[in-house]
């Protein structure tokens, strides 16, 4: 029995190398591989010259393009801008596409390789063209690997790779941009979010970037900056409908949006809202500006749903040990102080000196050691006003004066039970922090204040 199965196995195999040779080799002219292998389907074809293309996908979309200043733009059946890193590989491999192998100089037959009726058409004009040339495309050969192929009404059928289909093969939606949002990142100066009916507003300022409502804190710059990424590179899954009507817009969930975001530029806004579910993966959106519905991968809607907190910049200090100059430590009713002493010259390095009390000079190492594991502490989550914290009697303050004393941190912090908590002065809700690491800095003080 299995030798029967292994008959069938190997008749199967040979079949299928037959079939190759039948509608390759056996047709093939009298030219070399070395002649046809580098021979261009267009030769002398630049892709920058190319301006106009149509492409005839093999789903039946036909998609009319042009470029004007420079930039891809679809002219039928829909005007729109072109997905630009599609229209480059398409005008690239236009160029570039080389011949595999020629099968019939002049075919009589065009059906045996799907070319009587292409599936694949792509019309494209350069600059110096008055009509359109033609990639003609059918049938993958026998062995799946190359794409029967010709030029227009040129009678000869060669091979392209397979490779190439993805490229060629594309449908409207497929070669138009799919970017939501459009708008200059370096001018976004304000965010507005509003989800499950709870508002977040975040305000760039001097660079940085601020919470302000439904709290006064800072931000954290990367948490935010993510989210501006995010919107920018948001695509579209799906259009929808272009002209949807009232009833439309009732059915995809805008006469109550679940959520909305508001991109600010100046005196220029971008808005997005997000409407219902269209299945388990995305959801209904609306750019405020156009009419059309489309989709959304839903893990987009779900990260509108972060809280103030998650935004919140975690760092309990800004300054960094290279350009403090001064701290004072106040625990136990006591205040130390210490002061950076700048060195003379170039070759003198800076020094530091406790002033208050009992004035001394102080370990350097030891005392940006301290700086280090100040500088380190972070927040794993912010605490009600309202929570036991122990901040109304600190167990320890930190000041910390830098960038040459122009700006200065206070920082208090409070034990309840197992737990620590820091505050910032005019900074709501208290910041937990991991016990062991304020160990470690309660520690390190206390070597400097010896």
């Amino acid at each position: 029995m299995r030798a029967f199965r292994s008959t069938i196995l190997l008749i199967a195999v040979l079949g299928g190398l037959f079939g190759y040779i039948y509608f390759v080799t056996w047709k093939k002219p009298a030219t070399t591989d070395l002649d046809t292998k580098q021979e261009k389907v267009f030769a002398a074809l630049e892709a920058d010259k190319i301006d106009e293309i149509r492409v005839k996908a093999a789903s039946g979309d036909t998609t009319t393009l042009k470029k004007t200043a420079g930039e891809w733009q679809l002219a039928a059946p829909v005007a729109a801008r072109a997905d630009e890193a599609i229209m480059s590989g398409i005008t690239s491999s236009l160029a570039s596409t080389t011949i595999t192998r020629v099968v019939e100089d002049n075919a009589s037959d065009l059906k045996e390789y799907g070319l009587a009726e292409p599936r694949i058409d792509v019309g494209f004009k350069a600059a110096s063209d008055k009509d359109y040339r033609h990639l003609l495309i059918g049938e993958k050969s026998p062995t799946g690997a190359d794409l029967f192929a010709k030029r227009g009404d040129d009678k000869r059928v060669f091979l392209i790779s397979a490779a190439q289909e993805t490229t060629f093969n594309r449908a409207t939606f497929d070669l138009r941009d799919k970017t939501l949002l459009r708008f200059d990142r370096e001018k976004v100066d304000g965010i507005e979010v509003v989800a499950g009916g709870k508002p977040l507003q975040m305000a760039k300022e001097s660079g940085e970037w601020k919470i302000t409502r439904p709290l006064q804190a800072r931000a954290d710059y990367g948490t935010v900056e993510g989210l501006v990424s995010r919107l920018q590179a948001l695509q579209m899954k799906s259009i929808v409908a272009a002209e949807p009507g009232a009833a439309d817009l009732k059915k995809y969930g805008f006469d109550k949006p679940d959520a909305s975001v508001n991109v600010s530029l100046g005196s220029a806004r971008a808005t997005l809202l997000i409407g219902g579910k269209s299945d388990d993966t995305s959801v209904y959106v609306r750019d405020a500006s156009m009419p059309a519905v489309m989709t959304v991968e839903s893990a987009f809607a779900d990260d509108l749903k972060k809280s103030a907190g998650e935004y919140r910049r975690k760092d309990i200090f800004e300054f960094r040990a290279f350009n403090a100059t001064h701290l004072e430590i106040t625990r136990n009713g006591q205040t130390i102080v210490f002061d950076k002493v700048k060195g003379q010259g170039d070759k003198t390095p800076d020094t530091w000196r406790r002033v208050s009390p009992k004035a001394a000079d102080a370990d350097k190492d030891k005392i940006e050691g301290a700086f280090a594991k100040l500088a380190g502490l972070r927040a794993s989550a912010f605490g009600e006003p309202a929570a036991k914290t122990g901040l109304d009697a600190p167990v320890l303050t930190v000041l910390v004066k830098f960038d040459d004393g122009k700006k200065e941190e206070r920082v208090s912090f409070g034990k309840a039970g197992a737990d620590t908590f820091a505050s910032r002065p005019g900074e709501p809700g208290a910041a937990k922090i991991d016990t062991a690491d304020f160990d470690d800095v309660v520690k390190a003080l206390d070597e400097i204040s010896k």
